[in-house]
């Protein structure tokens, strides 16, 4: 019976102990909205008390109730040269195919190169025509690029596969 109890008033310990040590969210939000102007929109909550940024190698992040994110398109190495290339890729996001089309194509010499996050090639092949399937379904769910070039210009696309 003293075995029984002594067990019982360590558990009951290390469950207080334990309850000391946990944590929750720092922010009560009372209100929170939403302005747009022809500047652009901004969203904002009120009420969070607490509010602290943490940067690492990647990047940085901050808490609160609302984060951002941001998608972007990368339509070129160098954006202050004119991207003749006319083409275009779908469906994007992926899960088995994606298709590129190239407009008013005439047999020019196209390749496309397709990149992991690394900067890796993992596929290259020569564009015999204006519809080329491109097959997706042996890549992991990951961000890839796509680079389409005819060796003077080049286009890049961003490829998100599921």
């Amino acid at each position: 019976m003293v075995y029984y109890k002594l067990k019982t008033g360590l558990l009951f310990l290390l469950v207080i102990l334990g309850l000391n040590k946990l944590q929750a969210q720092e922010v009560i939000a009372v209100s929170g909205n939403e302005s747009t102007s022809t500047e652009g929109t901004s969203s904002y909550t009120i009420g969070q008390i607490v509010y602290e940024t943490y940067s690492g190698t990647n990047g940085t992040i901050a808490q609160g109730v609302q984060q951002a994110y941001e998608i972007s398109v990368i339509s070129g190495i160098n954006p202050e040269k004119e991207i003749i290339i006319d083409c275009q890729i779908f469906p994007n996001p992926t899960i088995n195919d994606l298709t590129l089309k190239i407009e008013n194509y005439n047999n020019e010499a196209f390749s496309y190169f397709l990149y992991d996050i690394n900067g890796y090639v993992l596929e290259n092949n020569k564009i015999i025509s204006n519809e080329t399937i491109i097959p997706t379904q042996n890549l992991t769910p990951a961000t890839y690029f796509l680079k389409v070039t005819d060796h003077k210009d080049e286009k890049i696309f961003k490829i998100i596969k599921n």
